[in-house]
């Protein structure tokens, strides 16, 4: 079928040149030519009402635009089923396709009107599937001329029939039977369910009845708006007498420039009117009542093709939402259905589905669109970044929460529960929850710029520590070379004043700060403090304990492993060693720990700005260690620690914890992320 994706390409890249028209002869003329001349479609009106004329109707026109427009307009998604609720299924070729584009010419949404458009004139509108030649893939789809395409059916035995489709071009002598896979067709009604009506032959009496009526307006004005008349005379009048006074008369009277002109009679000579005038005729009413009545065929509410005569305010929205719910969802359901059925693999339909993105065409004005956004959001099955994601806005940090009325219960709890007991039991579980699911948020969220500013401490003591071992430790260094010489400036290195203590602090200020503002907020929420906690003192404390201990931590381990090393090479690799460890582990390591530490220790010293007198210890994802089974649920003064220094937890097999210093917050020990919240 190589053959005839090439010519449905070059026909479309010709649609420019197709104004002139195909090439015809007497001969052979082409059957636009024949029905010119004889009329494609029979009606009573006198005048020839075929697929051009009819679109050439306003009233049709514009409603077949309407659907179309709209249901090109309305985006169309592949999805993919999950066990609960679906996914847009993004990376199927044909979700492309479908939403975006489905050749390298046009639009989805072109695609989709021209083919809608050969739905309600034509009964069906087809497109060629392009495959590829080995996969089968989906690669393109193309529409074709419905003037082209013949629908067939064929008996396959056993009761089944199929379709195909037989396309003709007689311009460019192709000739192609296409079977199923190798297109698209979308029909409307008919009476097989395979092959749809044409509602330009359906209302064939309709749309000449309306051309006619225009063709009658068009003559009346050309003729002055006054209708047919006479000139009598009582006697009788040669041939040539009278075709002198007809002429006269014309060129006097004849077209809308010369109306209104003063018309002498001689010798008697009477103007007399024949036919009936536009108002007796009823002429305005016959066009308004062809309006509704191609609102009628096209299923349409009257004011979607212009007339308001019987719109209103209260009732235009009412309109719209039928026209959705009822013409404009058939058509997404046949359109859906063909795709699930001529599309898909019989393998994929328990999988794939498509399905029309209805809100588009049902978005109403700010404040109903408000009000109901505060509806789902108060009962809880829409979040803020669902409420976004619809104003097509960018998600907010901490907007998938779903909020629920503090005052529902599950149907069939204890009636006789106290309610106020229940009320506050309830309450404190609500809360806690959320303060422990917004401090994961902020944890999650810091912990990435946590890793990169230990990256950059790391690769920095790489570089100074070894430009001293280069200097020191290297045999082929310059300098005093000796262990003692290199532990000597590794102490000036990590010194409180020295370059990495000024880096680290410079790297570790903002981020602590920041990141305790943000826990301290969430936090003062938690318990319903209202003032504002200034947490930028401690936070430059923490961050100073912080540099210190990391300074000792480094300083230590470096010069254990020099000064455990025998000889100066041995050093040198040892010392680099721990210096590679570090770059690859010790970031990772280091955001893991404090995006659990910090936020507990925050928002401690929030709760006690905030008068919370007691916390309690949560082991959330360490309930299988022994060491945090121990201390979940325990309770304790805020100002007291959990462990004290030199405490001790059992574990399994009698090994023991001892508490290196006095834990008033999770971790415990490395891995550790526990929880504290407080008592409320």
């Amino acid at each position: 079928m190589g053959y005839l994706r090439t010519a449905v390409r070059s026909a479309v890249q010709a649609v420019a040149r197709a104004a002139a028209g195909p090439v015809s002869g007497l001969a052979t003329p082409e059957k636009w030519v024949l029905d010119w001349f004889t009329g494609s479609v029979n009606n009573s009106s006198g005048v020839r009402v075929d697929y051009d004329t009819a679109m050439m109707y306003a009233p049709f026109f514009a409603g077949v635009r309407v659907i179309a427009e709209d249901l090109g307009l309305t985006p169309l998604f592949l999805y993919e089923r999950l066990r609960r609720g679906k996914d847009r299924a993004t990376a199927h070729p044909l979700y492309t396709l479908l939403h975006d584009a489905p050749n390298d010419m046009m639009g989805a949404m072109a695609f989709k009107e021209a083919l809608q458009g050969h739905a309600i004139t034509w009964g069906g509108g087809a497109a060629y599937v392009v495959t590829h030649e080995r996969t089968g893939v989906i690669e393109e789809l193309w529409p074709l001329r419905p003037d082209r395409v013949k629908v067939c059916v064929r008996d396959m035995g056993n009761g089944r029939v199929e379709r195909w489709l037989k396309y003709r071009d007689d311009v460019n002598g192709i000739y192609a039977n296409l079977a199923p896979g190798e297109f698209l067709y979308v029909n409307g009604l008919g009476d097989d369910g395979i092959r749809g009506y044409s509602v330009v032959e359906l209302a064939a009496n309709s749309i000449g009845l309306g051309l006619a009526t225009e063709h009658y307006g068009a003559k009346t004005f050309s003729n002055g708006s006054a209708p047919a008349g006479a000139l009598t005379h009582q006697g009788n009048l040669s041939p040539e007498a009278r075709k002198r006074m007809a002429d006269d008369w014309e060129n006097i009277h004849r077209g809308i420039d010369r109306a209104h002109r003063v018309a002498i009679l001689e010798e008697g000579v009477q103007w007399q009117a024949v036919g009936l005038p536009n108002d007796a005729n009823q002429f305005l009413e016959t066009r308004k009542l062809q309006v509704t009545d191609m609102a009628r065929w096209l299923r349409l509410p009257p004011h979607k093709i212009g007339d308001l005569d019987r719109a209103t305010f209260s009732n235009i929205e009412q309109q719209q939402l039928d026209y959705v719910s009822t013409a404009l969802a058939a058509w997404y359901t046949r359109w859906e259905q063909a795709v699930f059925t001529q599309l898909l693999l019989p393998e994929e339909r328990q999988r794939y589905f498509a399905e029309h993105l209805a809100d588009v065409i049902l978005r109403g004005d700010t404040v109903t669109r408000y009000q109901a956004y505060a509806v789902g959001r108060q009962w809880g099955w829409l979040s803020a970044n669902d409420v976004r994601d619809k104003e097509n806005l960018n998600p907010i940090e901490g907007g998938d929460d779903y909020m629920v009325p503090l005052n529902m219960v599950p149907a069939g709890g204890r009636a006789l529960e106290d309610d106020a007991a229940r009320t506050a039991r309830r309450y404190a579980r609500l809360v806690r929850g959320r303060g422990l699911a917004a401090r994961r948020r902020l944890a999650e969220a810091w912990a990435g710029k946590i890793e990169d500013a230990d990256q950059e401490i790391a690769d920095l003591e790489r570089d100074k520590v070894g430009d001293l071992v280069d200097e020191h430790l290297d045999t082929g260094g310059r300098g005093r070379r000796s262990i003692s010489a290199f532990v000597a400036a590794l102490s000036a290195l990590y010194a409180e004043d020295g370059p990495i203590a000024e880096a680290m602090t410079a790297l570790w200020a903002p981020i602590i700060s920041a990141f305790a503002a943000d826990v301290a907020e969430d936090a003062a929420q938690e318990v319903g403090h209202e003032d504002d906690v200034d947490l930028s003192t401690w936070a430059h404390a923490y961050t100073l304990s912080h540099v210190a201990y990391r300074l000792a931590s480094s300083f230590g381990q470096l010069r254990k492993k020099a000064e455990q090393a025998e000889t100066q090479q041995d050093a040198a690799e040892a010392v680099v060693e721990r210096l590679i460890k570090w770059q690859q582990e010790r970031p990772e390591q280091t955001a893991r720990w404090e995006s659990s530490q910090l936020p507990n220790a925050a928002a401690r010293e929030t709760w006690k700005a905030a008068g919370v007198r007691s916390l309690k210890w949560v082991a959330r994802g360490s309930k299988n260690c022994p060491y945090c089974t121990k201390l979940d649920g325990r309770t304790t003064p805020i100002e007291d620690p959990f462990i004290a220094k030199g405490d001790e937890l059992e574990g399994e097999d009698g090994e023991a914890l001892t508490a290196k210093r006095n834990t008033f917050h999770p971790p415990v020990h490395a891995g550790c992320d526990c929880e504290v919240v407080p008592v409320v």
